[in-house]
């Protein structure tokens, strides 16, 4: 007798089992050998039937288990239609191994397509291993690096022996400028990097730029900027100095005329002679002092490295602003998240950006009447966990015009200012491998934002 369900089959003969036991022990107390003895075997078929069947059912989800273990899904089950009761737990089977075969060709198909994208890209990318063993180098890579085959970061020494060190010892979300000679021209490069982990190992994603050209072009618009501004410091200074020098020779050749014939110069003439060297003097104070300004921004000590708390950087500026502050009916605040975040820095260098940073803000004011003056900064974790204060003020804000030639040296806004606060606070982050950018619109303030 067949059955169409499993349940069936297994209760079926679970049933003629439990009656054969039944009837064998009512025998053997009868003492019936001949009967007793059937029924014993039939006893011990059942059970090997019964065996068999679940034997059956678990070699069939054996077999599907290793086919999903190890990625073999070419094989399939075929429908008996024996009425075993198997038919659907097969086509199950079939199924899952048919939705594993497309997402798997799917899979397949989308590797490729980021693997051709990554070999084509014009930005070189490679990833290596704790132990420098090369994973992945694209086309822009091996072209960059002048090498054909790349199979560990140590055959990179004799392209780049800074390059090579510097990739052992970047970390996630770390940015180098690193020179190095390609082809006989020296480049820079700019490298990227952050750290992965698949399945338990550390992976290192490296990505590298030539953007030596772009330097190029930065460089040339900066000496185009700063010899503009040169230019017109000087000029101002020298026309009025050629000019008064021209009036002055006359003025004494008059003189020196005057007082062969025997006439005394008279005190107007003296007093224009006077006042002429004292406006030469002025203008070359003017000058001596625009040279040493010059200087400082081409002198920038280098910055002596300790862990520093946001917060007392924020206390100890609170303390020297306060008074002024007051006196110009400012309110200055100051929020950090966490309180105990920490920069690593120059404190009299970050002190001296910030400073200058807070003067900016007030008088900004100056130029514009209000009476809801405030000035805050913030401390807070920025993108991958880097620190970032922010200098925000509620102020006339900054155009889009002055904004992108605020950090050129010597450009300034201010009546009587010297141009060079913001070009050496920028220089000062640039030295802490960090950045100072502003964000603002006019009319709506301004905020000074310190990437470490």
């Amino acid at each position: 007798m067949v059955f169409k369900s499993f349940r069936s089959n297994v209760l079926f003969r679970v049933a003629l089992l439990v009656t054969a036991i039944f009837f064998a022990v009512f025998f053997v107390q009868r003492e019936w050998i001949t009967m007793t003895v059937f029924l014993g075997a039939i006893t011990v078929y059942q059970v090997y039937m019964l065996i068999r069947l679940v034997e059956s059912s678990n070699r069939e989800m054996m077999d599907f288990l290793n086919s999903i273990k190890y990625d073999d899904f070419s094989q399939s089950y075929q429908f008996k239609r024996n009425g075993s009761g198997f038919d659907e737990l097969r086509e199950e089977f079939n199924t899952v191994l048919s939705q594993f075969k497309e997402l798997r060709t799917k899979k397949e198909s989308e590797y490729l397509y980021l693997k051709n994208i990554i070999h084509h890209i014009g930005i070189g990318i490679f990833s290596f291993d704790q132990k420098g063993n090369i994973q992945l180098i694209n086309t822009a890579a091996k072209r960059l690096l002048n090498v054909s085959r790349l199979r560990s970061i140590s055959e990179l020494e004799q392209y780049s022996e800074e390059l090579h060190q510097r990739l052992k010892e970047m970390r996630t979300g770390q940015k180098e400028l690193i020179s190095v000679y390609h082809r006989g021209e020296q480049v820079q490069l700019s490298v990227y990097t952050i750290e992965l982990l698949l399945r338990g190992t550390v992976y290192k994603l490296v990505t590298i730029q030539n953007i030596q050209s772009e330097l190029d072009e930065q460089e040339l618009d900066a000496w185009q900027n700063l010899i503009r501004v040169l230019t017109h410091e000087i000029m101002n200074s020298v026309t009025p100095i050629s000019s008064l020098s021209n009036t002055m020779e006359e003025e004494l050749s008059y003189l020196k005329q005057e007082a062969m014939d025997g006439r005394p110069p008279s005190m107007e003439d003296l007093e224009d002679v006077h006042l002429a060297v004292s406006t030469i003097r002025k203008r070359s104070d003017g000058m001596t002092r625009f040279v040493n300004e010059f200087r400082s921004l081409t002198h920038v000590p280098l910055p002596d490295f300790k862990s520093v708390s946001i917060q007392e950087l924020f206390k100890q500026l609170e303390t020297l602003m306060l008074q002024e502050c007051e006196s110009r009916g400012v309110k200055l605040s100051m929020k950090v998240e966490p309180d105990t975040l920490k920069i690593t820095a120059d404190e009299e260098q970050i002190i001296q950006v910030l400073l200058n940073l807070v003067k900016n803000a007030m008088q900004a004011f100056d130029a514009k009447e209000q009476t809801d003056k405030q000035i805050t900064l913030y401390g807070q974790l920025g993108e991958n966990d880097h620190p970032v204060i922010r200098v925000v003020d509620n102020g006339p804000g900054i155009d889009q015009e002055a904004q992108k030639r605020i950090f050129i040296p010597f450009f300034t806004t201010k009546k009587g200012g010297s141009g060079i606060g913001l070009s050496l606070s920028r220089q000062i982050l640039r030295q802490h491998k960090g950045t100072l950018t502003v964000v603002s619109t006019s009319g709506e303030g301004a905020t000074f934002i310190l990437k470490f």
